[in-house]
């Protein structure tokens, strides 16, 4: 699927590059329906220092419409800091005080409870409560009363606190993904929770959908269209479903990027011929050009401090990532191996850079620190794409293929632990993780 993206990226300056395989190659229509987007999680790998967390089923929670128990253990084992011990069959709730020396023969170090109960307007009252059993001490609880739509949001948020206390790191649980699907001829764009479920529709279109793009607020997305048979760059309003026109210039519009302070973005525009990166303001108007250079720039992404733009250019002869300071000026190549890189994604906390490189005809995962260049290869499969930093810095969200279907993927930094978010067939591509949520 990326051969033709070989020949068309040295070639093909107007049209988009690189890794978007609708555009450059054709795909097989697969029968799919549009409940694709539920996701099941599987979890392989095992780290080093996972922490032991038995999760209790909570208190009526056969009942209930979602298994908070269940959401919060896969959270976690995803998350590859943890690792659950049995604790079916055992009753507790957040009111119980826990054996805790039974809990620690049982080998846990923590120790989750927690009840669900259906009140009587129909909306239910979550609780939880975690413990630390090597000390026998309670950690604090949470409550929350919702509708039956938020209970997977609820799960997540306990998810978060928990992850919180026994880290001391922010968890992730309560952010969002987007991404896109390919249906028979039908293209959308979703956005769900960042264990791939709860997706919901934001856009479909016989046409291509391409490089979605959330904003630093979290509160829009920035995407490709091909709806008027050419590319086009829209922002979309998450909340209300409104969306405006941000490029519709002379050739091509794609790849975009926000800056950090979401007033902008960086674009690659063909208006003046080649494939270039140019600013835009986010209300739209005219772009500013940011290099003149002879070969094709592209896949514009931010540092975290907004002051350099990582981007993919030909211009040494075969796709390398570059940076360049966001006012303009000189670039300087970022990546020395491989002959063939593609797909910069920088990691919020500035410290890693994610992408992909072809390696002997396979296209993998690398990640790389960017203070002292060590590269890692993070996955043995064929056909990564398109890399997206967690938050917290913590995982990458990728696609792939495993035998021979299309996944979305979460991996930590080190490759050891995978979470597969396997949906019901169709085509699933380009994720892109959205920022923490703003309370």
């Amino acid at each position: 699927m990326h051969n033709d993206f070989t020949t068309s990226f040295s070639s093909l300056s107007p049209r988009l590059v690189p890794n978007r395989r609708h555009v450059l190659g054709g795909l097989a229509a697969t029968a799919a329906m549009p409940g694709l987007a539920q996701f099941r999680v599987e979890v392989t790998g095992v780290g080093l220092t996972q922490l032991p967390i038995a999760i209790a089923p909570f208190r009526s929670e056969a009942q209930a419409p979602q298994k908070i128990s269940a959401i919060i253990q896969a959270d976690l084992e995803r998350s590859g800091q943890f690792r659950s011990v049995d604790a079916s069959g055992i009753a507790l709730d957040e009111t119980s005080r826990p054996d805790v020396a039974m809990w620690r023969q049982r080998s846990a170090d923590s120790l989750v409870t927690g009840s669900i109960t259906r009140l009587a307007d129909g909306r239910f009252d979550v609780r939880c409560r975690l413990w630390d059993v090597v000390r026998g001490q309670d950690l604090g609880g949470q409550g929350f009363v919702v509708t039956q739509a938020d209970l997977r949001l609820v799960a997540h948020r306990m998810s978060d606190f928990i992850y919180e206390k026994l880290t001391g790191e922010r968890g992730v649980f309560s952010t969002r993904i987007t991404y896109i699907t390919k249906t028979g001829t039908r293209y959308s764009l979703w956005v769900a929770d960042a264990d791939g479920e709860n997706a919901q529709s934001a856009l479909t279109s016989p046409e291509p959908i391409i490089s979605p793009a959330w904003s630093p607020n979290g509160a829009q997305v920035a995407y490709v269209s091909f709806e008027s048979r050419k590319p086009v760059v829209y922002v979309h309003e998450v909340a209300t479903g409104r969306r405006r026109l941000l490029a519709n210039f002379r050739g091509s519009n794609s790849a975009p990027a926000w800056a950090p302070d979401g007033r902008s973005l960086a674009v690659t525009l063909s208006r003046d011929g080649g494939s270039q990166l140019y600013m835009i303001d986010a209300n739209g108007g005219e772009p500013r050009r940011l290099m003149q250079s002879a070969g094709i720039d592209t896949e514009p992404v931010f540092s975290v401090d907004g002051r350099q733009i990582y981007f993919v250019s030909d211009r040494g002869g075969s796709p390398q990532i570059y940076k360049v300071p966001a006012g303009g000026g000189n670039a300087e190549r970022v990546t020395f191996s491989g002959t063939y890189n593609i797909s910069p994604s920088i990691s919020p906390d500035g410290r890693w850079l994610a992408y992909i490189s072809r390696v002997g005809g396979a296209f993998k995962l690398h990640v790389m620190d960017i203070a002292t260049g060590a590269v890692n290869a993070i996955t043995d499969t064929q056909a990564d794409e398109n890399p997206s930093f967690a938050p917290n810095s913590r995982l990458i969200v990728y696609a792939t293929q495993q035998q021979g279907r299309e996944a979305l993927m979460t991996t930590t930094l080190d490759g050891k632990i995978k979470a597969r978010l396997a949906g019901q067939g169709g085509d699933i591509r380009e994720p892109d993780w959205g920022p923490y949520p703003k309370n």
